[in-house]
Formats: structure tokens, C-alpha cells, sequence
């Protein structure tokens, strides 16, 4: 059996195991929250390199691409740096695959209920999802990305892709030097939900971006809306069917209750093909056609 293991700074609370069928393969998808210590998920990464398929980085990403540049976040890079045989991913690949897909499966499955709500979507943060808020913009929403908002808590809202674009050349190669945990929640705070930026998420008939981002300001309200994320748990679920929300798309499978990060589905990925090296864009989408593997929605209420 192949075993793919996304370690992650995230809450332990999250952890989760599944073994499933992929191409003909049985593969066993892991995984482990470190409630925020870095230095226990780079022990990890360190006793079970070489033991695994790939590796997946969890609640972190090794860096920030907008559209086709490369920001390194070094204090996660630190996390791997011993790993030297098990491939690893944080996601990259197939955020920038399976989320350039979410507007128009949008559209294939819902779009008579959008044209009723219209499109206008608040995308969290543009610059950690490019290929998410692309797809809005391509299918002509109307966005709002929260960039400022949900990475510095400045309440000013990014209207267009180039404003992202611009702000990220400037702030990433800094951000890029500075501890995690002060960019993105981790561990126990991944748990915290305090309301925020409210006027946007009632703007809204969209609300996309990385789970933890979308559920830690969101209204008790968001009754009618539909959100587009990813890593949800039967927690986030319940949450957002107690909200209101009307329907929720994740960008992965379901797999028993959950739909697992970008990483984690990556790897696994990896894990199946037994080629020992992350895949090319070319090949990920090969492998995403072949499985069919697309966004899933499902209606809460």
C-alpha cells in the first residue's frame, strides 16, 4: 500500500486517516497536526522521511505563487530541511489545477441559483489562491479580495487582480522573512472564529478562500451564500449549514466526512504515480482528467 502523510502545524483536533482506491492503487491518506509547533513537525518530517510515499505540508505553504512568481516563506522551508528522499508538496500544483476549475463548476452545477444572488465574490486572500480568484475574474464576478484585510487587518478592500499583483511584489519578499505564525493562524487559533469584515461577507453571494480564513471572521449569518474552500471538517460543515450557508464547494473530494487540503490530495497523487518527484502542471492535470476529480458542491440548506 502507498502512504502519502501531510504533516501540518494545524490543530491535531483536524487529524484525520483514509484509505482509498487511485488508479488501481491502495493508498493510505494521513493526517498529523502538530498544534503549532514547527520544530515537532520538522521531527516529523525528519523520522519519517524515507518511510512514506510523499509528504504533504500542512497549515503552511512553502510559499506564496502569484500567477507566475515565486515568493518562499523561509521559516517553513526550515521545517523540510532535512528530508532528503520523500517528495514533498504544500498544495501549489493543485491549487493551481483543480481551483483555475471552481467558477465553472460553479456555473455547471448552479449557475440558474447565481443568476437569481448575481456574481459578486469575496475572495479572502488573492495571493495565496491565484488560480481560485483567477477563475472569478475570468467568469466575470464582481470581487472583492480581502488581501489586506485577512493578512495585515486592514479593512481596504483589492477590486482587481493587477492591485493583488502589486501588493504582493511589494510585501511578500518581507513577509517571506517572518515568523509564521504571525501571517496565518496556527494550532489553536485555527479554532478561534471572531466576526469581521462583516459588510463583505453579506456583499457577497461567493465566499472563497482557505477554510480557516473564511470560517475565522465569518457572521453568524451568511444565510443564502455559497462558499468555495477547501479542508473542511464535519465541524466546518455543521457550522456552515448552521449559518445559513446554501451551498459549499470544495475544491477536492469528499473522502468520509471531510474533503482533505491541497497538500494532503497532492501527495497522495505523488504517492500513486510512483514517480518520486512532484508532478508537472501537465501531469497533475493528466491525473485529475483520469480520476476525474473535480470540484464537489453540495447543498446545506
Amino acid at each position: 500500500m502507498k502512504r502519502a502523510v501531510s504533516i501540518s502545524i494545524g490543530s491535531s483536533k483536524r487529524d484525520k486517516a483514509v484509505e482509498v482506491t487511485l488508479l488501481g492503487e491502495q493508498v493510505r491518506i494521513e493526517r498529523i497536526g502538530t498544534d503549532g509547533d514547527m520544530k515537532k513537525a520538522a521531527e516529523l518530517f525528519r523520522e519519517l522521511d524515507g518511510q512514506v510515499d510523499a509528504f504533504g505540508v500542512g497549515g503552511a505553504d512553502l510559499g506564496i505563487m502569484v500567477d507566475t512568481t515565486f515568493y518562499p516563506l523561509r521559516p517553513v522551508w526550515k521545517m523540510i530541511k532535512d528530508v532528503k528522499n520523500t517528495p514533498v508538496v504544500d498544495g501549489a500544483g493543485l491549487k493551481n489545477t483543480l481551483e483555475y476549475r471552481i467558477a465553472e463548476a460553479l456555473e455547471a452545477e448552479i449557475g440558474d441559483y447565481l443568476n437569481q444572488v448575481g456574481r459578486r465574490a469575496f475572495v479572502t486572500t488573492g495571493s495565496d489562491r491565484w488560480g481560485m480568484a483567477s477563475s472569478f475574474v475570468k467568469a466575470g464576478y464582481e470581487c472583492v479580495f480581502g488581501d489586506l484585510m485577512f493578512g495585515l487587518g486592514i479593512g481596504i478592500p483589492f477590486r482587481n487582480l493587477e492591485t493583488v499583483r502589486k501588493f504582493a511584489a511589494v510585501i511578500a519578499p518581507i513577509v517571506g522573512y517572518l515568523p509564521f505564525e504571525w501571517i496565518y493562524p496556527t494550532g489553536e487559533k485555527q479554532e478561534q472564529r471572531i466576526p469581521k469584515w462583516g459588510k463583505y461577507y453579506q456583499w457577497a453571494s461567493v465566499i472563497a478562500g482557505d477554510c480557516h480564513y473564511v470560517r475565522r471572521h465569518m457572521p453568524d449569518h451568511l444565510n443564502g451564500k455559497v462558499i468555495a474552500t477547501n479542508t473542511t471538517t464535519e465541524h466546518d460543515v455543521e457550522l456552515f449549514k448552521k449559518a445559513g450557508v446554501k451551498y459549499l464547494l470544495t475544491a477536492t473530494p469528499v473522502l468520509e466526512g471531510r474533503s482533505f487540503g491541497t497538500n494532503m490530495m497532492e501527495a497522495a497523487l505523488i504517492a500513486v504515480s510512483g514517480k518520486k518527484r512532484p508532478l508537472t502542471h501537465e501531469e497533475l492535470n493528466e491525473m485529475l482528467n483520469e480520476l476525474n476529480i473535480r470540484p464537489q458542491i453540495r447543498e446545506l440548506n
